[in-house]
């Protein structure tokens, strides 16, 4: 009977090894990600509305910059330069399993009103070096390299706005709990979620129709083995509990892969100046294109009212 029992933890203890593996692989290894293109939550129309952006960017004098990022991976990104000389400056942090360019659409907006745009290419993605996702976790320090990187080249009166949408949206609240650069003087965070857990949690059970325990906790160990951070110590919400600056909110009123109420709770947590935006019938990362004049207007007058206040 002993045997039998012990026989009975062993397959259990290999399947779960087995399995934190897959999920290892499946969302934090640098490889294809399939599920991205055929799933549910996703719109199906993000990428055609994604290509007028497309088209203007390959018409832009962009620059590929070079830094090295704190612990000396080699981070890539494009680098647009305002059409007229200017002390603004925006980052924008793209998504999960996405490239710098892929926010091709909102570096228009801040290039017509004569920001620098920087996009790099987030660790694990595109010509950025790393094995692995960071889900913002790590990201956020690569996003203070980039800072610090622009605000040598563009002059210590920079003007620095960090703007993210989706993986990139959590990227730039977790680095809002960071000692920031007197530079940066605000945040525009766009279906970002809650903590890397949280959404993982989420998905497992929306994905997979699994229970996040035991698959998720054992994932998160082999993570920190082979990344370097656990899934819980990568938390949006507890880094905007210490944000400095002020921080605009977005989120789709109808997105289902970022839940809608994970936003509520980052802006309550917020402790600084702070406004929030849900559009209706939005999609995940679609609020832009749901309903671009809102969008478009929020996000000028939240950065207005800064550079005027400045």
């Amino acid at each position: 009977m002993r045997r039998r029992t012990k026989i009975g933890i062993g397959v259990i203890g290999s399947g779960l090894v087995a399995a934190s593996y897959y999920f290892y692989e499946m969302a934090i290894a640098t490889n294809p990600k399939p599920f991205l293109s055929n799933n549910r939550d996703l719109s199906d129309e993000m990428v055609r509305l994604m290509q007028p952006g497309q088209t203007w960017i390959k018409e832009q004098p962009l620059e590929r910059i070079e830094i090295e990022a704190k612990d000396g991976l080699t981070l890539r990104g494009h680098f647009l330069p305002s059409p007229v000389p200017s002390d603004r400056i925006v980052i924008l942090v793209h998504g999960y399993g996405g490239v710098g360019t892929d926010l091709a659409g909102f570096a228009y907006l801040y290039h017509q009103a004569g920001f620098h745009v920087m996009m790099p290419d987030n660790r694990g993605h595109g010509m950025s070096d790393g094995h692995y996702i960071g889900f913002g976790w790590h990201d956020r320090e690569d996003c203070l390299s980039w800072s610090n990187y622009l605000i040598e080249r563009i002059g210590q009166e920079a003007k620095l706005f960090l703007h993210g949408v989706s993986m990139g949206g959590a990227t730039v609240l977790m680095t809002s709990g960071e000692q920031l650069p007197p530079q940066i003087k605000g945040i525009i965070s766009d279906c970002a979620y809650t903590s890397v857990n949280a959404v993982l949690a989420y998905q497992m059970k929306r994905m997979y129709r699994l229970p996040h325990f035991p698959f998720l906790g054992m994932t998160s160990v082999l993570t920190k083995l082979k990344a370097g951070y656990t899934f819980r110590e990568a938390s949006a919400l507890k880094q905007v509990k210490k944000a400095q600056v002020p921080i605009l909110f977005i989120h789709g009123g109808a997105d289902t892969f970022v839940p809608t109420d994970m936003v509520y709770e980052l802006y309550e947590a917020c402790p600084t100046e702070k406004e929030l935006v849900v559009i209706p019938n939005a999609a995940h990362a679609m609020a832009y294109f749901e309903d671009p004049a809102l969008y478009d207007d929020v996000v000028e007058k939240f950065v207005r009212n800064i550079l005027r206040n400045d």
